[in-house]
């Protein structure tokens, strides 16, 4: 039980329903969707849409989704990969040509075609119990009417909004200026957008006058997308992956995911006593850290598209990450896990809904960098995504750009099942970190017996690109004893990430637990 003397969230408790997610107005949306004969995927989809308005630097119509879900009365759990593809003609070869190493991150090679409105077309069709145009009258009453901007949300858009250009600027900063909190932001050109597909259904945003505004947009920008790279667009079913820890199975994505990062860290982690340690002491920091590098490394040798994906098995094995644990020296930062490991092999939102019938989903749903590419379509706002930057212009890379082909994705929905059932819905944002958040969230869980709540609220850190994160929940004792390790230790300028989880207890209780590095919240009735 936490300390009421002290700053603090309490987790909030239900039994017909849940919903946990990222900003209030959307949480409420699916609750309101439950309480009116609607499932949870009903309810994920309806807040799913809305959080693109709510807040608009993390995820939109032009973006992609991932869902874990588990069906009322049953034990199995079921994943839709929801990401886009590459435009056909797209090649790193026409990069490297131009003396590209990477895929620049704001340009239209970064953009591949939005999947999140096919896979919640198909979601609804599939498993939902309303249809669309009750699912999208929120959204589209809100994009018309406006939302006024939350804390972070304004933040968010302070730090990023300067790369908005052209018609991006237009439709999200028409002053210039980054929204303030308060100020109200509309779309009503989403608005007639979500007004078609609730009419129309997909062939609404993939074909026809939407589609035709998109692609003016990005052919005028230099990008070699076509008609026939739209119209083909389509999600598909995928068989999760899994791995234990201490008495739980982690059930992520397969790749194009990157969730086999976290079972991997999950599985170095279990080499260390980690519930010995203080667990906001330097020692688990560092082990964390350690393995986090490790971890990553083989997520950057092996994840792709689930067709070039060869190295999954190996990230998998038990025996790999006993090799990988043994090369962490629990005294001493490593300066690069590529060459020890040579041997052995962003921005986002989340919503989680639980309903009164057993119905779990886990849906995340991003325009990966804040404001994405920065370019919205000119008619409709339709904020384009840069997926794209996720490929490697590598030749002969697993993730090296190739037209038709889903690049390696940061953006992972989790669910917890223990005993065979589905028990906890779950989800990281925070771009490269959610791996390690949800290794993080898990062994907060099992090794010190947190609950779903404090798992969340509990001071994060990660080791990204060769430089510490500490959050200022930690002491500067710690960042120091982690300096005197060979960490290069920095206090980030924004919370690492944010999280939501449902625990489907026992007795039928549902609690849910929201971060407060985000302007949400979990409801329930």
């Amino acid at each position: 039980m936490r300390d009421f003397q002290l700053p603090g969230r309490s987790p909030v408790f239900a039994c017909n329903g849940m919903c946990a997610t990222s900003h209030p107005l959307a949480a409420g949306t699916a609750i309101d969707i439950l309480a009116r004969g609607g499932n949870a995927m009903d309810a994920a989809i309806a807040g799913a849409v809305l959080l693109g308005l709510c807040e608009p630097q993390s995820t939109g119509i032009g973006g992609d989704c991932f869902v874990l879900f588990s069906p009322a009365g049953s034990d199995d759990i079921l994943a839709l990969n929801g990401s886009g593809r590459a435009p056909a003609a797209a090649n790193a070869a026409d990069l490297r040509a131009q003396g590209h190493k990477a895929i620049p991150v704001y340009s239209a090679q970064a953009i591949t075609i939005p999947g999140a409105i096919d896979a919640f077309c198909r979601l609804s069709a599939d498993h939902g119990k309303l249809g669309l145009d009750m699912l999208l009258a929120p959204s589209i009453h809100y994009a018309e009417a406006g939302i006024p901007v939350a804390p972070k949300v304004s933040f968010d858009w302070h730090r990023s909004g300067n790369v908005l250009q052209g018609p991006g600027l237009a439709h999200y900063m028409p002053n210039g200026k980054p929204l303030e909190t308060g100020a109200i932001f509309r779309a009503p050109g989403q608005a007639e957008v979500l007004r078609r597909i609730a009419r129309d259904g997909r062939a609404a945003f993939y074909e026809g006058e939407v589609a035709e505004d998109m692609l003016a947009t990005l052919n005028a920008a230099g990008g070699c997308h076509t008609a026939a790279d739209f119209a083909n667009t389509a999600c598909n079913y995928t068989t999760p992956i899994h791995g234990p820890y201490k008495g739980i199975d982690l059930v992520e994505h397969p790749p194009n995911g990157q969730g086999a990062t976290a079972i991997l860290m999950l599985n170095i982690l279990s080499h260390f006593d980690i519930g010995s340690m203080d667990p906001l002491g330097s020692q688990r920091a560092h082990i964390e850290a350690e393995a986090a590098k490790l971890a990553y490394d083989a997520r950057n040798r092996f994840i792709a598209d689930a067709g070039y994906t060869t190295g999954l098995d190996h990230m998998l094995a038990l025996e790999t990450a006993e090799k990988l644990a043994g090369l962490i020296n629990p005294r001493k930062a490593m300066k690069s896990a590529a060459s020890l490991s040579e041997s052995v092999h962003r921005d986002t939102v989340y919503i989680t809904v639980v309903d009164r019938d057993g119905m779990a989903v886990s849906l995340i749903y991003s325009i990966f960098h804040s404001f994405g590419s920065g370019l919205a379509s000119e008619k409709f706002g339709i904020l384009f995504q840069n997926r794209g930057a996720g490929f490697s212009v590598q030749e002969g890379h697993a993730n090296e750009l190739m037209g038709g082909k889903r690049p390696m994705h940061t953006i992972i929905p989790g669910m917890l099942r223990e005993n065979g059932k589905a028990i906890m819905p779950f989800g990281v944002m925070g771009g490269a970190y959610q791996p390690n958040g949800h290794a993080r969230f898990v062994s907060n869980l099992r090794d010190f017996g947190m609950d779903p709540q404090s798992a969340i609220d509990a001071p994060r850190c990660f080791s990204d690109e060769g430089v510490m994160n500490v959050e200022r929940g930690y002491s500067d004792d710690i960042r120091q004893e982690l300096a005197d390790m060979g960490h290069d230790v920095v206090i980030p300028k924004a919370p690492i990430g944010g999280a939501q989880a449902i625990l489907i207890r026992g007795d039928g209780v549902l609690e849910g637990a929201s971060d407060p590095r985000k302007d949400g919240c979990a409801l329930g009735y």
